[in-house]
């Protein structure tokens, strides 16, 4: 008798709808601390080294979850551990609810930083049970409710935590990861695992990875500080080096490694990378100093905002960044990555720019950041979008989970050199950074953000591995 093979079951519009809502709710909960820093600080005693480590720590562990999740995915279905994946987040977001002290908020963080992974486990779920064109679509979607998402916690952190307590700013995002993910388990179909007989963990590359990123949080945090002990910059520069040559030679030597250089060697990978973190440095660095300039009540510049006036000034890049996913992964798939990614550069560029020099009224940078918001949702989609498509639906985990871990470095980085530049742009005695830092910061951002096009001159117009 012969069996005939069901053929494989399409995912509907309930079960990505059900990955956008956990897409959603997981950006809001990655958001909430770092525009409530300081009040965390206040209310913890923390000092400026224990507020570093608190907010490195969430993107550090992201970065070196996103690709074991990636590689984990492709090999054993995608559902299976994101759903195993997003029980640890749920844990570490109650651990960080009811945190009374530092040392449990920070395990509670360590554990939060998981939800990183959970996009390229997304994506795998979509690539396998989409053709490609619906799959950029969808996979638009998703990636644009993360970003949506992360405005939106940023936006009501603040608020929450002032009006409630600092518990619930963690606790209610959690309890909406919890009720997607309970949506996940329910309403997307399981994709099927791939047969592979090395199961192994990449060890070694994952401390030696984790030493690296530790290091070059720290260099760029403690920059200010160690200016007047250059020989502890050096220090750390040397050791950096040193970690980044040992993490390349056990990836090229690995059976198995948690990064795939051969993958990462190839043109539109690390195009695709160069031009997600340089966005992402404009998109953070732009986040940082908006929100300063917003609160700050300097000599004419500036305009004391409280955290609940800055939510409101936040949102119209909150329904802005939200739409452009979708936005993106359709241009992308009518167009190509280049034509997509060169608007988005100009367009963030521009704004940035624009901000140096005109920063008098809140609502120019109500409509800057708006931009902004705009410009990177539409990147970082496209470049998502088309590592995800073309490449095999084996593949798809490890591909995206590099576009992911450079999305995550370069949001880290570029709020860290805000902060550096602020801090060098603060007079003695004073509180306030002067206008001139600000001006100097979004210039900056503008510079590094147009450098991108260097890269996407570069890059096929339609969409080619």
């Amino acid at each position: 008798m012969t069996t005939t093979l069901a053929p494989p079951v399409r995912a509907g519009k309930a079960a990505v709808g059900a990955l956008g809502v956990l897409a959603l709710a997981s950006g809001a909960l990655e958001s909430v601390v770092q525009p409530t820093l300081p009040l965390l600080q206040r209310e913890l005693d923390m000092g400026p080294a224990a507020g570093a480590l608190l907010s490195i720590l969430l993107p550090i562990t992201g970065a070196l979850v996103t690709p074991l999740a990636g590689r984990f995915g492709d090999r054993y279905g995608g559902k299976r551990v994101l759903v195993r994946l997003m029980i640890v987040v749920c844990v570490g977001g109650m651990v960080s609810a009811l945190a009374p002290g530092l040392p449990v908020l920070l395990a509670g963080q360590v554990l939060q930083g998981a939800m990183v992974g959970a996009l390229p486990l997304s994506f795998i779920v979509v690539r396998k049970q989409l053709p490609a064109g619906e799959a950029k679509v969808a996979i638009g979607v998703v990636s644009g409710l993360f970003v949506g998402g992360g405005m939106a916690g940023t936006l009501l952190a603040g608020p929450v935590a002032e009006q409630l307590s600092r518990h619930w700013m963690f606790a209610l995002p959690t309890i909406a990861v919890t009720v997607a993910t309970l949506l996940v388990s329910r309403l997307v179909r399981a994709d099927p695992p791939e047969e592979s007989d090395d199961a192994r963990v990449d060890w070694p590359g994952l401390v030696l990875l984790s030493g690296v990123l530790i290091t070059l949080m720290l260099v760029l945090d403690l920059a200010p500080d160690l200016a007047s002990q250059p020989l502890l910059l050096c220090g750390l520069v040397v050791l950096l080096a040193v970690l980044v040559a040992g993490w390349i030679a056990v990836e090229r030597r690995a059976a198995s490694p948690m990064i795939d250089l051969r993958l990462l060697a190839r043109p539109m990978v690390w195009k695709s990378s160069v031009l997600t973190f340089t966005i992402c440095v404009g998109t953070s660095m732009a986040i940082f100093l908006v929100t300063q300039l917003w609160s700050a009540s300097g000599d004419g510049y500036g305009f004391g905002a409280d955290a609940t006036e800055i939510g409101l000034f936040l949102l119209p890049s909150t329904v802005v960044a939200t739409l452009a996913g979708p936005l993106g992964g359709n241009w992308e798939r009518r167009s190509g990555s280049r034509s997509v990614a060169t608007a988005g550069v100009v367009v963030m560029a521009v704004a940035l720019i624009a901000m140096s020099v005109v920063h008098s009224e809140a609502w120019y940078l109500v409509v800057g950041k708006a931009l902004v918001a705009l410009a990177n949702g539409l990147v970082v989609t496209a470049m998502t979008t088309s590592i995800a498509t073309s490449f095999a639906a084996t593949e798809t985990g490890v591909a995206t989970s590099l576009i992911l871990v450079t999305r995550v470095l370069g949001m880290a980085s570029g709020g860290m050199l805000g902060g550096v530049l602020l801090a060098a742009g603060t007079p003695s005695g004073s509180d306030v950074a002067a206008e001139s830092s600000y001006t100097t910061g979004f210039v900056l951002a503008g510079v590094v953000t147009a450098l991108a096009l260097f890269v996407t001159r570069t890059m096929h117009q339609g969409v080619k591995a």
